[in-house]
């Protein structure tokens, strides 16, 4: 049997009468308005239903099932009348847009904007997407923040998506009336970085695959998915160079499908150099016994602090990354070099990283600014 709903659109939300309190009557009767137009869906085909009342609409619903059951079909004739009345709902909306954009998106970013739509969908439940307006927006918010206790950043990042999706059916801020202070606040935390105290620490008691691991991923301030992927073409002994790059053996490709390019010290050149001859070049850089991706890098990680008397809370994977952006930025090189080495799309992702030096350096600076 095809699938067959109901739905309507009206020019406001349905009325709720409730009868006078009494001990024994607790009753609460829906209202339509007048210019409620009711409509069944058969999968992409639609019929207006020329009735005024709920009760009527669902008599006719219950008729056209019993059609069904008889063998009858929906026709052209009935997929024609959808032009008297165009109502695209939001359940459709999202389906289609998650389908357009299925192909254009890393899994794990369409996972989030399925999540996000999901969610929207619950907090507003379903409705002609034209109804949709500033209301439905902010109780999304407080849906998000109450309901689903959600941090201010995922809140953000969730309302975000939305808008996004909105916005690629002609719906935007300004159509709606969004304001500047409608969107989800959140606090910028700052990145936080490793010390040299605590490196030492660290690579004092890693063995030598995990030295050069971490080492691997402090100087080149790679993500994780990018260490996991990256080969032995990703490197150049001549530059001393470091290269993130599509890799079409495992289906991955970078974020935001940009490669890029990363100085490193020749040292960590030379390190990797012996143990691609010692081990045999070819395939990934850092593979398990077998030579697949291997994805347990952050409990190497926690497990080296462990051993090294470092509270495992203070160490993780992209704590190497902010250090690695800090730190350049503490030795003068210029924003736009070190946005472009990190992978950044705009200026202001890098400039998070650019933290005011606390050590001996400063001290020599603000002594030569006032020198005579």
């Amino acid at each position: 049997m095809l699938e067959m709903i109901l739905d309507f659109e009206a020019s406001k939300e349905p009325q709720e009468h409730k009868p006078p309190s009494s001990p024994s009557s607790t009753v609460i009767t829906t209202r339509y308005p007048s210019t409620t137009t009711w409509v069944l869906r058969y999968g992409s085909t639609w019929e207006t239903l020329k009735v005024n009342s709920l009760a009527a609409a669902t008599s006719e619903r219950i008729q056209r099932e019993l059609d069904l059951l008889r063998g009858w079909r929906p026709t052209t004739q009935a997929a024609s009348v959808r032009d008297a009345v165009t109502i695209l709902m939001l359940d459709g909306a999202i389906d289609q847009y998650l389908g357009e954009i299925e192909a254009g998106r890393k899994p794990k970013t369409f996972a989030a904007y399925r999540v996000s739509l999901r969610y929207f969908f619950e907090s507003c439940l379903n409705k002609p997407l034209s109804k949709i307006d500033r209301s439905d927006l902010l109780r999304f918010v407080t849906f998000l923040r109450d309901v689903k206790e959600q941090a201010p950043r995922s809140t953000y990042n969730k309302f975000e998506a939305v808008m996004t999706f909105l916005k690629h059916f002609d719906i935007t801020g300004k159509s709606l009336k969004i304001k500047a202070h409608d969107w989800p606040k959140y606090v910028e935390e700052e990145p936080e970085i490793y010390e040299q105290d605590i490196l030492d620490t660290f690579f004092a008691a890693c063995d030598a695959d995990e030295l050069i691991l971490f080492e691997f991923f402090l100087m080149t301030g790679m993500r994780e998915q990018e260490v996991i992927y990256a080969t032995d073409r990703s490197l150049d002994f001549s530059a001393n160079t470091v290269s993130v790059r599509h890799n079409p053996d495992h289906g991955w490709t970078p974020k935001m499908y940009k490669e890029r390019t990363i100085p490193v010290p020749a040292a960590l050149m030379s390190k990797l150099k012996k143990m691609l001859v010692t081990r045999g070049s070819g395939g990934l850089l850092f593979p398990t016994k077998n030579g697949q991706p291997k994805f347990d890098f952050l409990d190497m990680a926690k497990a080296v602090a462990r051993r090294a008397g470092i509270p495992e809370s203070e160490v993780w994977l992209h704590k190497f990354r902010a250090t690695f952006a800090t730190r350049a930025l503490w030795a003068g090189v210029d924003l736009r070099t070190v946005q472009s080495w990190m992978g950044h799309t705009d200026l202001a992702s890098t400039m998070r990283y650019l933290r005011p030096q606390r050590d001996a350096a400063v001290r020599q600076k603000v002594e030569a600014i006032w020198m005579a």
